[in-house]
Parts: structure tokens; sequence; C-alpha cells
């Protein structure tokens, strides 16, 4: 008997226009680079905050940060159920605004207690919980398919740019001290509710049909759970830069902090750069779980690489987390589109909630189990990263949608 093999279908790349409409129009767009802006004046020096302006602790302050961004995590459930009874923009909407009462809070802190910088630390954690679910859900609502997965990547590639250009700008005003760092929060107070409004006026709802759930169809499918479970793993490569690396670099290498700063900014220009090309690359030629699951396997590789690099100095770190990055960029340019692909749209914002969350636990127990790790040796650092990463990797692997080269829209 003979085979026939069909060709292929050649994806067309989406123009610039269908990327805008798709990612929920130009109001939108404006209202995402706006809010990525604010946060990255802000998110990056928060814990400089406390300790320069509230004049806390290092250590009362690093808690304070993280209790909020733990217990931010409580608001991923009901967030869900908003997003399921068809809440979208509105959603997004709030996620910014939550954000502007944080600030308030922060700003009207006084100095020397904790308490209030808590209350805002949880405020803001709630808020910045709460956007990458909320964004997800409007974006699935107004495309589908590879148009769809294109939209989140260049959501994130946008967010990307924003929190980059904010964060230089933030370090450039560093040198005023406290009065400079009480502007950039007010600054940021004042982004987040500008591009609260941007968001609230696209008015975009789910459609009627998705917004009742079958009975039953709430429960996540060993598929899903499984992403979920593997994400809590994927998610520590956002921290490899941040927090990893200048720990090796600085403290280990005995290297200048300069080169943990310009291995952050070229993990940022690479991450703008080559999030939505690489992203429709790959997902153009294999399934959304193949992607994800080689993400896995370059990023365990490239811890691998640290660990032999190390020795060599930081040069051939630095060069080393560039594959480590790509690993990144086909990581976030896969999960949320494959967990979206796999949900049914009547629990779509239950299934996006859970998903946020597992990112959330991963990114609050990173940094203290990195740190704990780097503490033992380089070899318990990065052989214990690689080794859960490539397991991730193999769980998801078992894991595939319906989404092939040239196939319909899921």
């Amino acid at each position: 008997m003979t085979t026939i093999t069909m060709p292929r279908p050649k994806q067309a790349r989406p123009t610039p226009r269908q990327l805008v409409r798709a990612s929920g129009g130009a109001r939108y767009a404006v209202a995402l680079a706006v809010d990525a802006l604010g946060t990255g004046l802000l998110r990056p020096f928060l814990l400089l905050y406390g300790i320069t302006v509230l004049g806390l602790s290092p250590a009362a302050t690093g808690l304070a940060m993280t209790v909020g961004i733990v217990a931010g995590l409580a608001a991923m459930p009901p967030l869900g159920r908003w997003l399921d009874r068809g809440a979208r923009s509105t959603a997004v909407a709030a996620s910014m605004l939550v954000r502007v009462a944080g600030v308030a809070v922060l700003l009207a802190a006084p100095r020397g207690s904790v308490v209030p910088f808590a209350v805002a630390a949880l405020i803001l954690g709630v808020g910045n919980q709460a956007w990458p679910a909320a964004h997800a859900a409007l974006v699935a609502t107004v495309a589908e398919g590879a148009l769809r997965d294109a939209a989140l990547a260049a959501g994130r590639a946008v967010r990307n740019a924003g929190l980059g250009v904010g964060a230089l700008l933030a370090t450039v005003c560093l040198s005023g001290g406290a009065p400079a760092l009480r502007a950039l929060a007010a600054v940021s107070g004042a982004g987040f509710l500008a591009a609260a409004l941007l968001a609230r006026s696209v008015r975009v709802t789910a459609a009627p049909a998705a917004r009742t759930a079958a009975p039953g169809a709430v429960g996540t499918g060993r598929g899903l759970g499984a992403v979920l479970l593997a994400n809590v793993v994927y998610v520590f490569c956002l921290n490899v830069p941040e927090v990893a690396l200048p720990l090796v670099l600085v403290t280990v290498l005995h290297a200048s902090p300069a080169w943990p700063a310009a291995v952050f900014v070229a993990n940022t220009v690479l991450v703008v750069a080559l999030q939505l090309p690489v992203t429709t690359w790959a997902l153009a030629r294999w399934s959304r779980g193949t992607v994800l699951a080689l993400s896995g396997a370059v990023l365990a590789a490239s811890y691998l690489g640290f660990l032999l690099a190390a020795p060599l100095g930081p040069l051939a770190v630095a060069l080393v987390s560039v594959p480590c990055t790509l690993g990144e960029i086909l990581y976030a340019g896969s999960a949320t589109a494959l967990v979206t692909a796999l949900t049914p749209p009547p629990v779509l914002g239950r299934v996006l909630a859970r998903f946020q969350f597992s990112t959330g636990l991963g990114l609050a127990v990173s940094p203290a189990v990195i740190t704990a790790l780097a503490a033992v040796g380089p070899l318990a650092l990065w052989g214990t990263l690689a080794a859960a990463t490539a397991g991730a990797s193999a769980v998801v692997a078992t894991t595939q949608d319906r989404n092939r080269p040239g196939a319909q829209a899921v």
C-alpha cells in the first residue's frame, strides 16, 4: 500500500494590523504599553522604596514583599470565576486599578511602619498576578488559532519593552534618593490609571455561549494538570537572569556588577526582538506541546552550560545566557497558547487563573530555592535546575493539542 503525504499549507505571517486587532485593538495595545512602562518604573525598585523611603530593614522589606506576592495568589480563584462570567476588558482594567490603589497606600505609608508597606505589596501583588490571566482571556476572545498565539507573543514583547524602558528611566532617576523614588511611584500610579481607562474603553466581553459551563467541565484534565505542574518548574527560568546569574557572577566569580546588569539588558532586548518571530516560526512547524517540551530541553541544556561555563569566567557565562533566553522565549510563546488551546471556552477563565497561580507560585519560591541551592554549590544549583526542567519537559512532551502546522484554528 502506498501512503500519500499531503503538503502542509503554508501559514502567512500576520500583518501588524491583524496583530493589533487580535490583541484587542489600538487603544488596548497602548494600554498594555503604558501599564508595562508604569510597572517597569516601580516593580524592580519596590525593595529599595521600602528601605530608602520608609526606612525599613532589608529583611523586613523582603519578607513583606514575599508575603504580599504569595497572598496575592488567593485572588486567582475569584478572578477565574469572574472571567468565566464573561468579564474581559473590565477584568484587565480592574487589575490596573488595583495597582493604583496599591501605589496610593505605598505613598501614604508612614516612615518606619512595615504594615502599610506589606498591605501595598499585597495589593500590588494582586494586580500583578491578575493581569496575565485577564489579558490572555481577552486575547482568546478576539482571536483564535495561530493568530491568537501570535497576539499573545506580541503582547509579551510589548510588555517586556515597556518594562525595560521603565526600569531604565527609573535607574536614571535613582540618584535623586527618596524624593525620586516617591515621584517614580506617583508616576507609576498615574500610568496604571491611564492604562485602566484605555483598557476599559475597549469593552470586550465573552460571547454569551461561552458563559455557561457544562456540569463537570471545571475540572482540569490530565493534559492540563501536567502542564500546570510542569509550569511551576519552567518559570524558574524567568528568575535565572535576575537571581541565579547575579549570584554566580558577583559572589562566586567576583565579577563586576556590570556583568549581571549587561546580561539582564541583553535578555530583555532579545525577548523584545525575538519573541514574536521565534514563536510564529516554531508554532508554524510544531504543535504547541512540542514547542513547550522543546523549550524545556533548551533550558535544561543551558543550565548545564552555565555549570560548564562558570570556571571559564563571566564572558562564558554571559554567552550561555543567550540559549537560556531562547528557551525562555519558546516557553513564553507556547505555554499560555497551549493552556488556552486545551481549555474549553466555558472554563477558560478558571483554567487561566490556575495557570497564573502555578506561575506565581514558581516565581515566589524560585528565589529562595535558587539561593539555597547556590549556597550548596554550582553542581547543586545548575544540576538540580537542569534535572527538574528536563523532567518537566518530558511530562509536557506527552501532552499534545490539536495544533499542527497548517491546521485549522483550535
